[in-house]
């Protein structure tokens, strides 16, 4: 018999979305707009309602915040100092790590003071690459020149900088890139394949990658910051020794985290404002409505999570680790026996080469991670043989 779960009621981690962006990038597809007369105002007033309504229906001890996008830098001095304090006088601060998602064209001197003033550390910023012709094929407003300022910049004002890259772009100068950006002195990098999703500009014009580009890209990458002397933590994340992002590493380590904003995830705690936990739920996932019916004031789309989805949303997320996952300790956590549950799919995996287990510890080989989405699903489809 499995022990019973042991989910942490206190949540640690907190995820801001700010939806507003100064133009649309032509793959992207996350809840973005542009801003309008009194959106911005509207959006504040809310976020401040909400960030109250957390702190009184759960136990919050932050060690991140991360502020995502959407362009949050993109926010005015006074929008974005307004934000930080509706955060910090509800919720709190993180006493680790408090991350700004930067668009290199919103960067200056005095700016980036300021923000190291309201308490933000660490800058994800989105250079996705060094090279002027690949940036206007990304729709980019920026350029080289403004991209190799904003990152000096940031590591000059005292910011651990992390440095987004897209791969697979056609004609992109790839060594370049990735050569410029480490140059400039970050700790981080995040380097994702160039993704065509539906509905987005890019799919509309009938844009394609070829997956020969994506797996030179994936590799060459590797490659490259290794000997620059990152160490691939995560499936697209590189960092030098303690550079990792501690936020991120949340996730992956499927902790519980609040999702605040229009069109926010947030994974938290089953018992929630007092309310018993309900039986042989462990959390519960809820997204936030867009931005128009969250100011309406619509209600977030929960999903229960018991022990069976925890663990394969552990397994997907875990397996993206270079250190993998502790089965023993996520049988402990989701009430699961997960070695006995998923042994066929854990063999099957190992013999083909794409997962390694030693002991307790779970692992994807570099070629498990180039087609993950296939070894997951062998889990999944574990579950639907056994009837969930």
């Amino acid at each position: 018999m499995s022990p019973a779960p042991t989910p942490d009621p206190t949540v640690r981690h907190l995820y801001v979305h700010v939806p507003f962006c100064p133009s649309i990038c032509p793959y992207c597809d996350f809840h973005v707009l542009t801003r309008r007369a009194g959106l911005v105002e509207a959006y504040l007033a809310k976020l401040n309602e909400e960030a109250a309504r957390l702190a009184d229906s759960y136990d919050v001890e932050l060690d991140t915040v991360y502020l995502g996008g959407g362009t949050p830098s993109f926010l005015r001095d006074s929008e974005l100092s307004a934000l930080v304090g509706s955060v910090q006088r509800h919720l709190g601060w993180g006493r680790v790590e408090n991350t700004l998602e930067v668009n290199p064209g919103t960067v200056s001197t005095k700016r980036a003071a300021l923000w190291r003033d309201l308490g933000l550390d660490r800058a994800s910023v989105g250079v996705q690459s060094l090279d002027d012709a690949t940036l206007k094929f990304l729709g980019r407003q920026h350029d080289a020149r403004q991209a190799r300022e904003a990152v000096g910049t940031l590591v000059g004002t005292g910011f651990r900088v992390s440095g987004d890259l897209i791969t697979a772009v056609p004609g992109q100068p790839l060594d370049d890139d990735i050569y410029g950006l480490t140059e400039l002195g970050v700790g981080h990098v995040s380097a994702y394949t160039l993704t065509i999703e539906p509905g987005t500009e890019f799919a509309r014009r009938g844009v394609t990658v070829e997956e020969d580009d994506e797996r030179r890209g994936f590799e060459r990458t590797e490659e490259l910051l290794t000997a620059r002397g990152f160490t691939r933590y995560e499936i697209s994340n590189y960092a030098l020794p303690g550079q990792e992002s501690r936020h991120n590493l949340a996730y992956w380590h499927g902790r519980t985290y609040l999702g605040l904003g229009p069109g926010a995830a947030g994974h938290y705690p089953a018992a929630a404002g007092g309310r018993p936990e309900a039986e042989g739920i462990l959390t519960t996932r809820r997204t936030n409505p867009h931005l128009h019916e969250w100011l309406a004031g619509a209600a977030g789309e929960d999903d229960p999570i018991d022990g069976h989805e925890f663990v394969t949303d552990a397994l997907f997320m875990g397996l993206r680790l270079k250190t993998g996952i502790d089965l023993a300790n996520l049988t402990r956590h989701s009430g699961v026996d997960v070695r006995a549950r998923y042994a066929a799919p854990i063999d099957a995996n190992v013999a083909r080469g794409l997962l390694t287990l030693d002991g307790d510890r779970l692992r994807a080989t570099p070629e498990g991670w180039w087609v993950l989405n296939r070894v997951v699903t062998d889990f999944l489809e574990e579950d639907t043989a056994d009837g969930g």
